[in-house]
């Protein structure tokens, strides 16, 4: 590593590179990229295998097989074998004016590759269609120690898995995972504010349970008929156990009905719709767990259904060598004048592209990460 010896050294290259920094579009870096031959479940690969990128799209293949250990799932006879998934996800997402619903199976990626589906688990209240069943509830018992379980060989999740990052109080939460509208999905803290500022918050959610004992309506009001009521509130069908059992009340929490909101993240300086993983005040995954029963963007075909999740580029593409360095701001693999120009560009303010160690704000910490990294990255 160079050394740097003045601090005055650092304004003159900051002062000749300022122009020409500039950042890279975020989805092409968070990846878990295998770069090793590591393997997981049964010795399957695991994690990313590789991230290709072209104008319009980033390309992630992946095994759907994590590196941590998962397993065993009890009363589930389905056991996760490679998936060999491409999913492609837009370097541009656009917000939609009509929301999309989610619909079954994955509705999304983690940064490690493996899919994570709604908060349903696909069966409801006597097969009327009406009470959802909550799989936080009836498949709990069947979940791993990263909460995660198969359904048949997908390997998937419902909620934030403990085994990646985000669970620091202190730190504005990571990309956990990409929904396949394009946008982002965080761990449970973020900025207070929208705007970048006020320091590092629990993001809430706007949802919250219903205050009901008879299960006779729907959160929008609905009144049902007797033949589609659900079950009673009981210990044996407790409140939240349903999907139904859970309201949207607007300005509740941070974020809109899609579990979401419009943001400047250290990833996002300008801003962009993320979602974010509510938890408790016991940092427990609360409804609606990772995304709403809407995607906040427009929806790109080949990622969700029935035998999705294997695009194959139809474009130009590049392929993205390598994990990022922590500081490597433009992503040129060396830390160097114009990661610098983002730093003290940002000075003060309340994270963004400088904050490099995610705790709210750009300041002398950031400074010392970056210094202690300078030239080329290993």
């Amino acid at each position: 590593m160079n050394s740097i010896t003045t601090f005055s050294t650092l304004i003159a290259i900051t002062a000749a590179t300022t122009a020409s920094a500039q950042s890279v579009f975020p989805a092409v870096l968070p990846w878990k990229i295998n770069t090793t031959g590591q393997t997981g479940f049964q010795g399957f690969a695991a994690d990313v295998q590789s991230v290709r990128y072209g104008a319009t799209y980033v390309y992630v293949a992946s095994s759907g097989i994590p590196s941590y250990s998962i397993g065993p799932w009890p009363n589930n006879p389905g056991s996760p074998i490679v998936q060999n998934w491409s999913f492609r996800l837009p370097r541009n997402p656009v917000p939609a004016t009509t929301p999309t619903n989610v619909g079954p199976g994955h509705i999304g990626v983690y940064i490690n590759g493996v899919t994570f589906f709604n908060p349903g688990d696909a069966r409801s209240y006597n097969n009327l269609n009406i009470w959802h069943q909550n799989a936080m509830f009836f498949e709990v018992n069947g979940f791993d120690s990263a909460l995660g379980h198969p359904a048949g060989t997908e390997y998937h999740h419902h909620q934030r898995t403990p085994q990646l990052p985000g669970g620091d109080p202190t730190h504005h939460s990571p990309i956990l995972a990409y929904a396949f509208d394009g946008f982002p999905v965080y761990g449970p803290f973020g900025f207070a504010n929208a705007d970048g500022t006020g320091g590092v918050i629990k993001i809430t959610t706007s949802y919250r349970q219903r205050n009901i004992t008879q299960r006779t309506s729907l959160p929008n009001g609905t009144q049902l008929t007797a033949s589609q009521y659900g079950p009673p509130v009981s210990t044996t069908y407790p409140l939240g156990c349903y999907i139904e059992d859970h309201e949207y009340v607007a300005g509740l929490g941070k974020l809109d009905s899609s579990n979401a909101r419009f943001c400047v993240t250290p990833d996002y300086p300008n801003g962009t719709y993320a979602y974010f993983s509510p938890v408790n005040e016991s940092g427990i995954s609360v409804y609606p767990y990772m995304i709403g029963l809407t995607y906040r963007g427009v929806l790109v075909t080949g990622n969700t259904g029935p035998g999705s999740g294997h695009n194959t580029p139809t474009e130009t593409v590049v392929t993205f060598c390598c994990t990022a360095c922590e500081a490597d701001t433009d992503l040129n693999r060396i830390i160097d004048g114009a990661d610098l120009a983002n730093v003290l560009s940002r000075w003060g303010g309340g994270g963004g592209m400088g904050d490099i160690n995610r705790d709210g704000i750009v300041d002398a910490a950031d400074l010392t990460v970056l210094l202690a990294a300078w030239g080329n990255c290993s």
